[in-house]
């Protein structure tokens, strides 16, 4: 039994955190009760912040498998946009020591079971997994079928691509709604096997955004596969509000929301109306402000009411969920958003991307032991360094002159942080030195473009 105001002490976040080959397993499900089962929530392994390694070694291998076969897998704009909005969506972590979600189920669990099921019993591991699993596929459906909820799931769907990096574009408020759905298994599954199910299933689902695995065979009928799970993140009108599985298709099957992918007709991925950016903290947000200047707009508490909580694409006078009429036809060929971009700006991009990777993942790492001052500046950092990026890969008229004040900016803060930064945040040896020089290298390379050069055409 669990005592909730003792569980509140315990940050997940320090938990330990599994070694390569551990974490590797956890993307495919590939841990049984005997090495997945914990008596205490203190020593569940934090598969989660240990994946990121095994996220970009498969999304290379993807990359590299791709162009093998003669098929481009990855667009840097897309890709890093991905990335970003997955950063962006760990990032409630810096204002949180404990997570909101596994305090609920907590809370829940010790008021309110059913039963006193045994933690280290491969019966109650088994009934966690199906649990979860079940409940996932409920809070899935939600996601589409509410707008309320699709508001939030609707940055995962927003690339264009289908990749491995597109499972990490994900949504920094959806937590808060999955979490009470989640709550049906803590009437019987103790708090510690929840907590390892809850990480496996959402990491499942990483390996089956691909287009490299075409069919596997007799599993594709359990199992949520990549053919299955193209259909769900596709815009074609037969692909629209069907296979929410999370692991197992089987609830799709029983439920009636399941379709095969059909060979015959290519997917066009996306959102049925895209919302052609690769502003990252805006794909979080644009479909609230829709929402909310929808329900503003229209006639009528009833029917403000049905735009939050009915279908995306109801209006008066349809359906829940919208007429099917409605959808636009996917065009041919399939158009994508995709400014031209030189090459030495993508490689400017991902210079500047990957330099911040070394600093972000250490202040998730340490963030207990931050001050909060120091805090306030990393998020100002990492979105404003995030937002200038993105304004490059979108072609926005001043991208090129705000990214020249960030980096002004950035060199003068990290000469007169330098020391605190690289101190507390324990970043690897003179990487505070280098941050500094590629913040006043790029300054100066900005001013000579845009304040020196010679004339040059204005930028539509």
């Amino acid at each position: 039994m669990h005592n909730n105001s003792e569980i509140l002490l315990i940050p997940f976040s320090n938990s330990y955190r599994p070694g390569v080959v551990e974490s590797f397993r956890s993307l495919f499900y590939f841990l049984g009760p005997a090495d997945s089962t914990f008596q205490d929530i203190s020593k569940v392994p934090n598969y989660t912040d240990a994946a990121p390694i095994c996220f970009f070694s498969l999304i290379f291998l993807e990359l590299v498998i791709g162009l093998w076969k003669g098929r481009r897998t990855l667009r840097i704009n897309d890709g890093v946009t991905s990335i970003s909005a997955g950063v962006i969506s760990r990032m409630a972590k810096l204002v949180s020591t404990r997570s909101v979600e596994l305090t609920l189920y907590i809370y829940v669990y010790d008021n309110w079971r059913i039963a006193d099921l045994p933690w280290n019993s491969s019966w109650t591991w088994i009934v966690a997994f199906v649990g979860m699993d079940f409940f996932y596929y409920w809070f899935h459906r939600a996601a589409h079928e509410i707008n309320l909820f699709w508001a939030s799931h609707q940055t995962h769907h927003s690339s264009e691509d289908y990749n491995l990096s597109t499972a990490l574009r994900q949504s920094s408020v959806q937590t808060f709604c999955s979490m009470w759905f989640y709550l049906g298994n803590a009437f019987l599954v103790p708090p510690s096997v929840h907590l390892v199910h809850s990480q496996l299933n959402i990491l499942y689902q990483f390996w089956i955004h691909t287009e490299l695995i075409d069919n596997l065979g007799p599993l594709e009928y359990i199992l949520n596969t990549p053919s299955h799970h193209r259909v769900h993140h596709g815009r074609n009108p037969y692909c629209i509000d069907k296979n929410y599985a999370g692991t197992l298709i089987i609830w799709d099957r029983i439920f009636g929301t399941f379709v095969a992918e059909r060979k015959d007709e290519k997917i066009a991925y996306g959102l049925v109306h895209n919302i052609n950016t690769f502003n990252p903290i805006y794909i979080q947000w644009a479909c609230y402000k829709d929402l909310f200047v929808r329900a503003w707009q229209i006639d009528g508490l009833w029917n403000k009411v049905c735009i939050i909580f009915k279908g995306p694409g109801w209006s008066p006078g349809k359906p829940r969920l919208g007429d099917p009429t409605d959808l636009p036809a996917v065009e041919n060929p399939i158009q994508r958003y995709n400014p031209q971009t030189a090459y030495w700006l993508m490689a400017y991009v991902l210079l500047h991307y990957f330099s911040l990777l070394p600093l972000y993942d250490n202040m998730l790492a340490l963030k207990q032991n931050i001050p909060n001052q120091l805090i306030v500046f990393d998020l100002v950092f990492f979105l404003g360094s995030l937002t200038c990026v993105s304004s490059l890969l979108d072609k926005k008229l001043h991208a090129e002159k705000l990214e020249f004040i960030r980096c002004i900016t950035c060199a003068v803060a990290m000469h007169i942080l330098k020391h605190d930064i690289e101190v507390i945040h324990k970043l690897p040896l003179n990487m505070g030195s280098f941050l500094e020089v590629l913040y006043i290298g790029s300054a100066i390379f900005w001013i000579t473009k845009n304040f020196l050069a010679p004339e040059k055409k204005k930028q539509i």
